[in-house]
Protein backbone atom coordinates (compact mmCIF):
# COMPACT_ATOMS: atom_id res chain seq x y z
CA UNK A 1 0.00 0.00 0.00
CA UNK A 2 0.98 3.57 -0.42
CA UNK A 3 1.86 5.42 2.24
CA UNK A 4 0.72 9.00 3.16
CA UNK A 5 2.69 9.86 6.34
CA UNK A 6 5.75 8.30 7.67
CA UNK A 7 8.11 9.16 11.24
CA UNK A 8 11.32 8.15 11.66
CA UNK A 9 12.99 8.72 14.80
CA UNK A 10 11.18 10.71 16.43
CA UNK A 11 12.48 12.44 19.16
CA UNK A 12 10.64 15.48 21.42
CA UNK A 13 11.79 17.04 23.98
CA UNK A 14 10.27 19.74 26.48
CA UNK A 15 12.44 22.18 28.55
CA UNK A 16 11.26 22.78 32.56
CA UNK A 17 12.63 24.02 35.51
CA UNK A 18 14.00 20.68 36.40
CA UNK A 19 15.55 20.06 33.50
CA UNK A 20 14.98 18.48 29.88
CA UNK A 21 11.92 16.15 29.49
CA UNK A 22 12.43 13.76 27.00
CA UNK A 23 8.55 13.11 26.31
CA UNK A 24 9.20 11.20 22.67
CA UNK A 25 11.93 9.22 22.11
CA UNK A 26 13.04 7.57 18.48
CA UNK A 27 9.03 7.38 17.67
CA UNK A 28 9.03 5.49 13.95
CA UNK A 29 5.84 4.59 12.52
CA UNK A 30 3.81 4.90 9.30
CA UNK A 31 0.58 5.53 8.15
CA UNK A 32 -1.07 4.19 4.84
CA UNK A 33 -3.70 5.81 2.22
CA UNK A 34 -6.98 4.98 3.54
CA UNK A 35 -5.68 3.06 6.65
CA UNK A 36 -6.97 3.33 10.48
CA UNK A 37 -4.05 3.07 12.83
CA UNK A 38 -4.22 2.82 16.67
CA UNK A 39 -1.55 4.57 18.96
CA UNK A 40 -2.11 2.98 22.46
CA UNK A 41 -1.03 3.07 26.10
CA UNK A 42 -1.32 4.87 29.75
CA UNK A 43 -1.44 8.59 30.38
CA UNK A 44 2.06 10.22 30.18
CA UNK A 45 3.59 8.12 27.32
CA UNK A 46 3.52 10.36 24.41
CA UNK A 47 0.74 9.74 22.14
CA UNK A 48 -0.36 12.95 22.32
CA UNK A 49 2.69 14.52 22.12
CA UNK A 50 3.63 12.27 18.72
CA UNK A 51 0.28 13.70 17.29
CA UNK A 52 0.70 17.37 18.11
CA UNK A 53 4.33 16.82 16.64
CA UNK A 54 2.93 16.41 13.28
CA UNK A 55 0.51 19.03 13.09
CA UNK A 56 3.35 21.03 14.66
CA UNK A 57 1.23 22.64 17.28
CA UNK A 58 4.18 22.02 20.25
CA UNK A 59 4.14 24.78 22.48
CA UNK A 60 7.14 26.99 21.58
CA UNK A 61 9.67 27.33 22.82
CA UNK A 62 9.53 24.85 26.01
CA UNK A 63 8.99 22.21 23.15
CA UNK A 64 11.74 20.95 20.50
CA UNK A 65 11.63 18.44 17.89
CA UNK A 66 14.85 17.63 18.55
CA UNK A 67 15.68 15.05 15.76
CA UNK A 68 13.88 12.79 12.99
CA UNK A 69 11.65 13.27 10.35
CA UNK A 70 7.40 13.61 9.73
CA UNK A 71 7.17 13.42 5.78
CA UNK A 72 3.50 13.83 4.63
CA UNK A 73 3.39 13.21 0.65
CA UNK A 74 6.97 12.88 0.25
CA UNK A 75 7.19 16.58 2.48
CA UNK A 76 9.23 16.81 5.85
CA UNK A 77 7.12 19.00 7.95
CA UNK A 78 9.56 19.31 10.55
CA UNK A 79 11.56 22.06 8.55
CA UNK A 80 8.13 23.73 7.37
CA UNK A 81 8.00 27.34 8.89
CA UNK A 82 4.73 28.24 10.63
CA UNK A 83 2.61 30.04 7.28
CA UNK A 84 3.48 26.89 5.53
CA UNK A 85 2.05 24.74 8.41
CA UNK A 86 -1.18 26.82 8.64
CA UNK A 87 -1.74 25.99 4.90
CA UNK A 88 -1.14 22.00 6.19
CA UNK A 89 -3.54 22.38 9.50
CA UNK A 90 -6.94 21.61 8.60
CA UNK A 91 -6.29 21.22 4.65
CA UNK A 92 -3.75 18.21 4.67
CA UNK A 93 -4.57 17.10 8.26
CA UNK A 94 -7.13 17.41 10.22
CA UNK A 95 -7.63 17.06 14.11
CA UNK A 96 -10.30 15.81 16.64
CA UNK A 97 -9.02 17.32 19.97
CA UNK A 98 -9.85 15.62 23.40
CA UNK A 99 -11.92 17.97 24.92
CA UNK A 100 -14.79 19.70 22.35
CA UNK A 101 -15.28 21.78 25.06
CA UNK A 102 -12.24 23.86 25.59
CA UNK A 103 -11.64 23.30 21.98
CA UNK A 104 -14.29 25.50 20.59
CA UNK A 105 -14.74 28.93 21.17
CA UNK A 106 -17.29 29.44 23.15
CA UNK A 107 -17.70 33.17 21.59
CA UNK A 108 -18.02 32.01 18.33
CA UNK A 109 -21.20 30.36 16.63
CA UNK A 110 -20.67 27.10 15.38
CA UNK A 111 -21.13 28.03 11.86
CA UNK A 112 -18.28 30.57 11.94
CA UNK A 113 -16.17 27.78 13.95
CA UNK A 114 -16.71 25.68 10.95
CA UNK A 115 -16.40 27.90 7.86
CA UNK A 116 -13.21 29.20 9.08
CA UNK A 117 -10.93 26.56 7.81
CA UNK A 118 -13.05 26.46 4.49
CA UNK A 119 -12.59 30.54 3.98
CA UNK A 120 -9.03 30.25 4.53
CA UNK A 121 -7.91 27.81 2.46
CA UNK A 122 -10.67 27.82 -0.53
CA UNK A 123 -11.59 30.70 -2.87
CA UNK A 124 -15.09 30.54 -2.02
CA UNK A 125 -17.73 33.42 -0.43
CA UNK A 126 -18.66 33.21 3.30
CA UNK A 127 -22.37 32.44 1.96
CA UNK A 128 -20.94 29.02 0.05
CA UNK A 129 -18.85 28.57 2.99
CA UNK A 130 -21.83 28.26 5.56
CA UNK A 131 -24.13 26.47 3.35
CA UNK A 132 -21.23 23.82 3.49
CA UNK A 133 -20.65 23.93 6.77
CA UNK A 134 -24.70 23.30 6.94
CA UNK A 135 -23.93 20.09 5.03
CA UNK A 136 -20.99 19.30 7.47
CA UNK A 137 -23.62 19.32 10.11
CA UNK A 138 -25.69 16.94 8.26
CA UNK A 139 -22.98 14.55 7.49
CA UNK A 140 -22.26 13.82 10.87
CA UNK A 141 -25.72 13.62 12.08
CA UNK A 142 -26.31 16.71 13.74
CA UNK A 143 -30.69 17.09 12.84
CA UNK A 144 -31.78 20.83 12.10
CA UNK A 145 -28.23 22.24 10.82
CA UNK A 146 -29.67 25.48 9.05
CA UNK A 147 -30.58 26.29 12.97
CA UNK A 148 -27.65 24.57 15.03
CA UNK A 149 -25.52 26.74 12.59
CA UNK A 150 -26.60 29.90 13.80
CA UNK A 151 -25.75 28.19 17.96
CA UNK A 152 -23.34 28.63 20.50
CA UNK A 153 -21.30 25.44 22.02
CA UNK A 154 -22.63 25.52 24.98
CA UNK A 155 -26.50 24.77 23.51
CA UNK A 156 -24.76 21.24 22.18
CA UNK A 157 -24.22 18.19 24.54
CA UNK A 158 -21.18 16.69 24.71
CA UNK A 159 -22.22 14.22 21.95
CA UNK A 160 -22.77 16.87 19.46
CA UNK A 161 -20.20 19.44 20.42
CA UNK A 162 -17.58 15.76 19.44
CA UNK A 163 -19.74 15.58 16.14
CA UNK A 164 -19.11 19.33 15.50
CA UNK A 165 -15.09 19.13 16.31
CA UNK A 166 -15.31 16.25 13.33
CA UNK A 167 -17.43 18.12 11.22
CA UNK A 168 -15.00 21.12 11.34
CA UNK A 169 -12.11 18.07 11.02
CA UNK A 170 -12.88 17.15 8.20
CA UNK A 171 -14.37 20.08 6.22
CA UNK A 172 -11.76 20.26 3.93
CA UNK A 173 -11.37 17.20 3.52
CA UNK A 174 -7.87 16.10 4.54
CA UNK A 175 -5.98 13.61 3.46
CA UNK A 176 -5.30 12.31 7.03
CA UNK A 177 -7.13 12.68 10.20
CA UNK A 178 -5.80 12.20 13.77
CA UNK A 179 -8.43 11.56 16.86
CA UNK A 180 -7.27 12.77 20.32
CA UNK A 181 -9.18 10.70 22.41
CA UNK A 182 -12.68 11.29 20.56
CA UNK A 183 -14.63 9.68 22.85
CA UNK A 184 -12.92 10.55 26.54
CA UNK A 185 -15.94 11.51 29.19
CA UNK A 186 -18.72 10.45 26.79
CA UNK A 187 -21.36 7.81 27.72
CA UNK A 188 -20.95 4.62 25.68
CA UNK A 189 -24.43 5.53 23.88
CA UNK A 190 -22.65 8.75 22.48
CA UNK A 191 -19.13 6.51 21.85
CA UNK A 192 -20.89 4.19 19.91
CA UNK A 193 -22.07 6.27 17.76
CA UNK A 194 -19.31 8.53 17.16
CA UNK A 195 -16.81 5.57 16.11
CA UNK A 196 -19.53 4.32 13.92
CA UNK A 197 -19.75 7.80 12.13
CA UNK A 198 -15.71 8.38 12.41
CA UNK A 199 -15.83 4.68 10.31
CA UNK A 200 -18.52 5.42 7.78
CA UNK A 201 -16.93 8.85 7.11
CA UNK A 202 -13.19 7.03 6.58
CA UNK A 203 -15.43 4.15 4.27
CA UNK A 204 -17.06 7.02 2.24
CA UNK A 205 -13.81 9.62 1.82
CA UNK A 206 -10.69 7.06 2.12
CA UNK A 207 -9.27 9.45 4.79
CA UNK A 208 -6.59 7.79 6.93
CA UNK A 209 -6.69 8.07 10.39
CA UNK A 210 -4.51 7.85 13.69
CA UNK A 211 -6.61 6.88 16.54
CA UNK A 212 -4.87 8.13 19.99
CA UNK A 213 -6.48 6.11 22.86
CA UNK A 214 -6.15 4.07 25.78
CA UNK A 215 -9.00 2.21 25.53
CA UNK A 216 -8.59 -1.41 23.51
CA UNK A 217 -12.31 -1.50 22.76
CA UNK A 218 -12.20 1.16 20.65
CA UNK A 219 -9.32 -0.25 18.74
CA UNK A 220 -10.71 -3.42 17.74
CA UNK A 221 -14.04 -1.84 16.84
CA UNK A 222 -11.77 0.83 14.27
CA UNK A 223 -8.29 -0.16 13.58
CA UNK A 224 -6.26 -1.96 11.31
CA UNK A 225 -2.98 -1.99 13.14
CA UNK A 226 -1.98 -0.57 16.42
CA UNK A 227 1.09 0.91 17.78
CA UNK A 228 2.18 0.36 21.31
CA UNK A 229 3.96 3.06 23.21
CA UNK A 230 5.77 2.83 26.76
CA UNK A 231 7.62 5.84 28.49
CA UNK A 232 8.03 7.76 25.12
CA UNK A 233 9.15 4.58 22.85
CA UNK A 234 7.56 1.91 20.67
CA UNK A 235 7.30 -0.97 22.70
CA UNK A 236 5.40 -3.12 20.14
CA UNK A 237 3.46 -2.86 16.52
CA UNK A 238 1.32 -5.53 14.68
CA UNK A 239 -1.96 -5.64 13.05
CA UNK A 240 -5.30 -5.89 15.46
CA UNK A 241 -5.82 -9.35 15.19
CA UNK A 242 -2.10 -10.06 15.85
CA UNK A 243 -1.39 -7.57 19.31
CA UNK A 244 -4.94 -8.89 20.64
CA UNK A 245 -4.61 -12.51 20.09
CA UNK A 246 -0.79 -12.85 20.33
CA UNK A 247 0.75 -9.78 22.47
CA UNK A 248 4.66 -10.05 22.52
CA UNK A 249 5.41 -7.72 25.05
CA UNK A 250 4.87 -7.64 28.69
CA UNK A 251 3.33 -4.37 28.84
CA UNK A 252 0.90 -4.91 26.06
CA UNK A 253 -0.05 -8.24 27.70
CA UNK A 254 -0.49 -6.05 31.15
CA UNK A 255 -2.55 -3.69 29.23
CA UNK A 256 -4.80 -6.37 27.75
CA UNK A 257 -4.96 -8.00 31.40
CA UNK A 258 -6.45 -4.95 32.89
CA UNK A 259 -9.38 -5.02 30.08
CA UNK A 260 -13.13 -6.50 31.32
CA UNK A 261 -13.83 -8.99 29.67
CA UNK A 262 -17.30 -10.37 29.06
CA UNK A 263 -16.07 -13.86 29.39
CA UNK A 264 -14.41 -13.50 32.87
CA UNK A 265 -15.97 -15.31 36.13
CA UNK A 266 -17.76 -13.25 38.87
CA UNK A 267 -15.60 -13.88 41.13
CA UNK A 268 -12.41 -12.53 38.63
CA UNK A 269 -10.38 -8.91 39.22
CA UNK A 270 -8.82 -6.74 36.91
CA UNK A 271 -5.40 -7.51 36.37
CA UNK A 272 -3.49 -4.24 36.92
CA UNK A 273 0.49 -3.51 36.27
CA UNK A 274 2.07 -2.47 39.53
CA UNK A 275 4.47 0.57 40.03
CA UNK A 276 5.20 3.78 37.72
CA UNK A 277 6.35 4.87 34.68
CA UNK A 278 9.77 6.02 34.60
CA UNK A 279 11.57 9.90 34.93
CA UNK A 280 11.97 11.03 31.49
CA UNK A 281 13.76 13.46 32.76
CA UNK A 282 16.43 10.98 33.51
CA UNK A 283 15.12 7.83 30.83
CA UNK A 284 16.42 4.56 32.06
CA UNK A 285 19.08 3.13 29.86
CA UNK A 286 17.70 -0.14 29.07
CA UNK A 287 14.18 -1.44 28.92
CA UNK A 288 11.89 1.67 30.11
CA UNK A 289 9.28 -1.19 31.53
CA UNK A 290 12.33 -2.96 33.42
CA UNK A 291 10.95 -1.77 37.11
CA UNK A 292 7.21 -3.36 36.30
CA UNK A 293 7.95 -6.10 34.51
CA UNK A 294 7.27 -9.45 36.11
CA UNK A 295 9.97 -11.13 33.79
CA UNK A 296 12.64 -8.85 33.79
CA UNK A 297 16.59 -10.30 33.18
CA UNK A 298 19.54 -8.55 34.07
CA UNK A 299 20.28 -7.57 30.77
CA UNK A 300 16.69 -5.44 30.96
CA UNK A 301 18.21 -2.79 33.67
CA UNK A 302 21.46 -2.41 30.96
CA UNK A 303 20.45 -2.09 27.22
CA UNK A 304 17.87 -1.44 25.17
CA UNK A 305 16.50 -4.03 23.67
CA UNK A 306 15.75 -3.91 19.57
CA UNK A 307 12.87 -4.89 17.41
CA UNK A 308 12.67 -8.65 16.75
CA UNK A 309 10.05 -9.82 14.44
CA UNK A 310 7.28 -12.05 16.16
CA UNK A 311 4.59 -12.44 12.78
CA UNK A 312 3.40 -11.50 9.68
CA UNK A 313 3.94 -7.77 10.51
CA UNK A 314 4.15 -8.30 14.54
CA UNK A 315 7.60 -6.51 16.10
CA UNK A 316 8.26 -6.23 19.75
CA UNK A 317 11.00 -4.75 21.55
CA UNK A 318 11.91 -7.14 24.26
CA UNK A 319 14.88 -9.49 25.52
CA UNK A 320 12.76 -12.17 26.32
CA UNK A 321 12.45 -13.24 22.34
CA UNK A 322 16.21 -13.02 22.19
CA UNK A 323 17.10 -16.75 21.26
CA UNK A 324 19.41 -16.58 24.74
CA UNK A 325 16.39 -15.65 26.65
CA UNK A 326 14.55 -18.46 28.99
CA UNK A 327 10.66 -17.23 29.03
CA UNK A 328 11.03 -18.75 32.63
CA UNK A 329 13.65 -16.58 33.42
CA UNK A 330 13.05 -13.21 36.35
CA UNK A 331 15.15 -10.96 38.90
Amino acid sequence: MERLLEIENLHVSFQTFEGEVKAVRGVSFHVNKGEAIAIVGESGCGKSVTAKSIMRLLPSPQAKIKQGSITLNGVNLVNKKEKEMTRIRGFEIGMIFQDPMTSLNPTAKIGEQISEGLLRHNKISKKKAIEHSIKMLEIVGISQPEKRINQYPHEFSGGMRQRVMIAIALACKPNLLIADEPTTALDVTIQAQILHLMKELQLKTNTSIILITHDLGVVAEMCSRVVVMYAGEIVETGSVSEIFANPSHPYTKGLLKSVPRLDMLKQEKLSSIKGTPPDLLEPPTGCSFFPRCEKAMKICGEYKPGFEKTGDSHHSACWLHHPMAKEESTC
